[in-house]
């Protein structure tokens, strides 16, 4: 089979990408039919005039995405997807769906959720991959200690505590496949009678699953600094729930004073425990890395959680808890029965890719690529001053516009998409319904995440809003 794929050398993005994004569609369309035999990555790359491990690339994500399949001796060939239905859910109106529930059909999408793959090294992690693979390891393929392997977790704590001024043991650090996993966990090792207070707004998915465990969940608000300790203090909260390095969505980094408060709040209760969430910590733009609040603490109250998802790739889906150690002397006396939900081999590549230098690598590597989106999106949004202020800038991979001239958040994200662009209303953050009146919160607010755009994309889709929102 041969295939004329329209690659655009000038477009900016990937060539990759192009031949992935073609060949997706074609298989979801029915162009490329199930059981069709797909030709091999060397003569695809003579026929488009393109290096091989470029439509290596291309196949290796179809094929961890599921589209096609490769059979030793045979060839590759494209799967069957009928069974993949996409169903639009329908959204009450009036109502705003916030970016995980909302399936995007925009050509530049703002989205906050994504990483940047285009950058992913994937050579480092092929080769990383086969030194696990080479040895006869059966060791491998038994299972584990329920914690993680006790070297992935040393190099964790490495980690942590020179990035991140973490003060743990390994024996503290459980690690699981997700956060979603982990806060299950937690849940079970704190016990369902405890209630739990969230910033607000704040990341849904955590509160979602929280709520799902019969955990009451209370919404605090924020103000410039963070979670307001006063609020907490009398909702009667047991574990509040907060994001202190870059809070989700609004961007806030808490000062030491606020976290000194919100550490003397947990002291002054008994069984009181802070979950702090350092989810993207490691990108920041301006002045030094904000250590993490559980290296303030000296009473064993903070639950310290962290991912992979964002500085590796979602698919990776390893996260951590440091557990403070009378936490942890519960779970070994009565959760040590669960098996990790990471698999070994999983654990031993991370491992490696932790300890030979590559992950340091590709730190450094994105920060300097987001930097350069980040400083990008500031830029082509200076034409829209007039009409917005930018907040949450700095740090993460995403910032907030808020409406200066009286439109309403609807309006913004319906105009957005007249154009071909996706944005986010700050409203669908929110616990309950959005204080639209509040002053600290007003409903015309948007979220513009940067990570998986290029360059061009970045400037395209700002002049497509200003040309929406502006003229």
């Amino acid at each position: 089979m041969e295939l004329m794929i329209p690659l655009k050398a000038q477009s900016g993005q990937p060539l990759y990408e192009q031949i992935y994004e073609y060949m997706k569609d074609e298989i979801r369309k029915g162009g490329l039919a199930s059981g069709s035999r797909l030709p091999s990555t060397r003569v695809l790359a003579e026929h488009l005039k393109v290096s091989r491990s470029t439509t290596q690339m291309a196949y290796e994500q179809l094929m961890a995405e599921g589209y096609i399949e490769t059979i030793p001796c045979k060839g590759c060939f494209v799967l069957n997807i009928e069974e993949l239905t996409e169903v639009e859910p329908e959204v009450p109106r009036g109502f705003v769906v916030e970016p995980e529930q909302e399936e995007t059909l925009v050509e530049v999408d703002f989205s906050p959720r994504g990483i940047d793959l285009t950058h992913f090294p994937y050579n480092a992690w092929r080769k990383v991959t086969r030194n696990t693979l080479v040895d006869d390891n059966k060791e491998m393929f038994l299972t584990g200690s329920p914690q993680g392997e006790p070297g992935l977790r040393e190099a964790i704590r490495r980690y942590l505590h020179s990035a991140r001024g973490v003060n743990c043991t390994a024996e503290q650090i459980i690690v699981g496949a997700g956060n979603e996993y982990l806060f299950m966990l937690l849940s079970q090792i704190l016990g369902r009678d405890k209630i739990i207070a969230m910033e607000n707004p704040t990341y849904k998915q955590a509160y979602l699953v929280f709520e799902s465990l019969g955990h009451t969940m209370l919404p605090v608000t924020m103000d410039q600094y963070g979670m307001d300790v006063q609020i907490l203090e009398k909702s009667g909260a047991d574990v509040a729930y907060s994001m202190p390095s870059h809070q989700y969505p609004m961007g806030i980094v808490m000062p030491i004073k606020r976290r000194q408060e919100l550490l003397a709040w947990a002291a002054r209760g008994p069984n009181r425990y802070v979950i702090e969430d350092d989810y993207d910590s490691e990108f920041r733009y301006k002045g030094k890395p904000i250590p993490a609040m559980q290296g303030m603490d000296s009473l064993g109250n903070v639950i310290y959680m962290g991912t992979f998802s964002k500085s590796i790739a979602p698919a990776i889906r390893v996260g951590y808890l440091v557990l403070p150690k009378r936490l942890l002397h519960i779970y070994k006396k009565q959760y040590s029965f669960y098996a990790s939900t990471v698999s070994r081999i999983d654990q031993k590549i991370i491992y490696q890719f932790l300890v030979e230098g590559h992950y340091e690598r590709h730190l450094n590597r994105m920060r300097a690529i987001y930097k350069s989106k980040h400083d990008l999106l500031l830029g082509e949004l200076k034409g829209m001053e007039p009409y917005f202020d930018m907040e949450g800038e700095f740090a993460g991979l995403h910032i907030l516009l808020r409406d200066k001239q009286g439109q309403k958040e609807r309006w913004l994200v319906d105009k957005a998409r007249e154009v071909g662009v996706g944005v986010y209303g700050l409203s669908g953050y929110f616990i309950g319904k959005a204080p639209a009146d509040d002053q600290k919160f007003p409903a015309a607010t948007v979220v513009l995440g940067y990570a998986r755009l290029s360059e061009e994309q970045i400037r395209e889709g700002v002049k497509r809003l200003y040309g929406a929102w502006c003229t």
